[in-house]
């Protein structure tokens, strides 16, 4: 049985993941006595996998390509069209919502964005909430499997920084990813990285109870983490219980949107010291070091102009705010510290919202569930920078490192550059698609940011006022959920999928 259900295509397998998930708050609101939630979300959990089984059956004994084309349109796929199998429990369950809300949310909490259209969070139902957070770990889960089975292989997603090749030709895959097509290749990662994820979230969930967290809130919030979605049922990590306890914990965990090595070996040698030393790991460091400085000092010469009542404990509890906060926007989750509006109750000044911004494009690592440029991209050109000033120093110089850095200082800083004005062009016009909506300058761009980084509740802090999503305008909102897929994507993705190379390629 296991080996038929291995060979369904992928499509299928997804749908029937999908399906039984809607069981999870099914099975809460029924404990819950939630009678209607729970029998939206099971009916639909049967008719889905009816669906999928009418599917697997269509589809058996069709020959599968392996093209690279199909590979980003099966991606395209599940972050477009999946949502809307997974709005319509949703929108049934609220029942005081339109479908396009539904779909919208679906799409946020698929991409790991968490950007919510209903911004109280007591309009939802606890089961509801639990399932949004599900479709996010889900979304989480779907990007890492994707990013090493399917964007490794085409050198795309931050890979082609260190790929000899262009996404085009190919880069150095491993003898699975040369043999085996999408589904096959899909599944085998999966199977190796799906109980990293669980135990991981389980691990959380249980330090999130014992930190007094109470237990739907707790896996709540561990989903999030891990996924990198930030949703929350009370409206993020400073609503809940579980206090600073909870943050560190949950600031521990935040370290997989850092560095694939965190959960993968990734090649020979020690692990912790491969950790330690790759690129990065210092530069997330770097920030979260020097960015929570900068902000506390800021804190701290405001509380002494005001001549604020200082403590111990306030400067602590602000210096803390702040690197939580600052760990938590790099990483694209969006969390925020109790200790953040502390920090500017004590000094009386509001902390810009370019920061946040700029946290947020910097983004997490490659092949993590974290949005935004990437910490390697970022990597890259500061090395290729710092090469060409020491040749201005010196101009006969002969850099060292060894090959893998003198081609990341060249051939991989010439890719990033090169995703970094394809990253302006999308938001110039994914901006210029809000102002065409309605929404001034300062609003468009923080939802470009916002959307693109996937980081949704930029919206809520990094404007002057909040913007709510719920009052976009209906095109608006296609727009949001446009943004959201291609930041979740990639525009070097999309370019790649309509490359001719690509099409061609394999296929004839």
């Amino acid at each position: 049985m296991f080996e038929t259900l291995a060979k369904l295509p992928l499509l299928v397998t997804v749908i029937g993941l999908c399906a039984l998930a809607m069981l999870l708050p099914a099975a809460h609101a029924l404990v819950m006595e939630d009678d209607h939630v729970a029998g939206t979300f099971f009916l639909w959990s049967m008719l889905s996998l009816v669906f999928a089984l009418m599917l697997a059956i269509a589809m058996a004994g069709q020959s599968r390509s392996d093209r690279p084309r199909r590979h980003l349109i099966g991606l395209l796929f599940i972050f477009t069209v999946l949502p809307l199998l997974l709005a319509i429990p949703f929108q049934q369950a609220v029942r005081n919502t339109s479908f396009l809300n539904a779909y919208v949310e679906m799409v946020s909490s698929l991409t790991s964005t968490g950007a919510t259209l209903f911004h109280e969070p007591g309009r939802l139902s606890p089961s509801i909430h639990l399932w949004r957070a599900t479709v996010g770990w889900l979304g989480g889960l779907f990007v890492w499997v994707s990013a090493i089975a399917v964007l490794a292989p085409m050198a795309l997603g931050g890979f082609e920084v260190r790929a000899r090749r262009i996404a085009t030709q190919g880069a150095q895959i491993t003898q699975i990813e040369k043999v085996a097509d999408l589904s096959a290749r899909v599944r085998t990662y999966a199977i190796r990285l799906f109980p990293i994820y669980t135990g991981l979230t389980a691990t959380l969930w249980l330090g999130l109870i014992l930190a007094g967290e109470t237990p739907l809130i707790a896996l709540c919030h561990a989903m999030s983490t891990l996924s990198t979605s930030g949703i929350s049922p009370v409206g993020g990590v400073a609503n809940g219980a579980s206090g600073y306890g909870g943050e560190v914990m949950i600031a521990i965990f935040m370290v997989f949107a850092v560095s694939r090595l965190a959960f993968s070996r990734d090649g020979q040698g020690s692990e912790m010291a491969r950790f330690i030393h790759d690129p990065e790991v210092r530069l997330a460091t770097i920030i979260v070091v020097v960015v929570p400085l900068f902000l506390f000092a800021r804190h701290f010469m405001g509380a002494y102009e005001v001549a604020s009542e200082m403590t111990l404990w306030s400067g602590l509890a602000s210096l803390w705010g702040s690197v939580f906060t600052v760990l938590s926007f790099l990483t694209t989750n969006g969390f925020v510290s109790n200790a953040w509006n502390t920090s500017q109750a004590w000094s009386g000044l509001s902390t810009p919202g370019l920061i946040l911004m700029g946290l947020a494009l910097v983004g997490g690592g490659v092949a993590t569930t974290a949005g935004g440029a990437k910490l390697l991209r970022v990597w890259a050109l500061y090395q290729h920078g710092r090469r060409e000033l020491d040749k201005l120093v010196h101009p006969n110089s002969v850099a060292g490192s060894g090959s893998e850095a003198r081609h990341i200082r060249r051939g991989g800083a010439y890719m990033a550059w090169v995703f970094f004005m394809l990253m302006t062009l999308s938001v110039a016009v994914v901006m210029m698609a809000f102002s065409f909506t309605g929404e001034n300058f300062e609003q468009s761009v923080v939802l470009t940011v916002a959307s693109l980084t996937t980081t949704g509740q930029l919206a809520e802090l990094a404007a002057s006022e909040p913007i709510r999503y719920g009052l976009l305008s209906t095109s608006g909102k296609l727009v949001l959920s446009a943004a959201m897929v291609l930041g979740r994507l990639e525009l070097l993705a999309i370019v790649a999928l309509l490359s001719p190379d690509v099409w061609q390629r394999r296929g004839r």
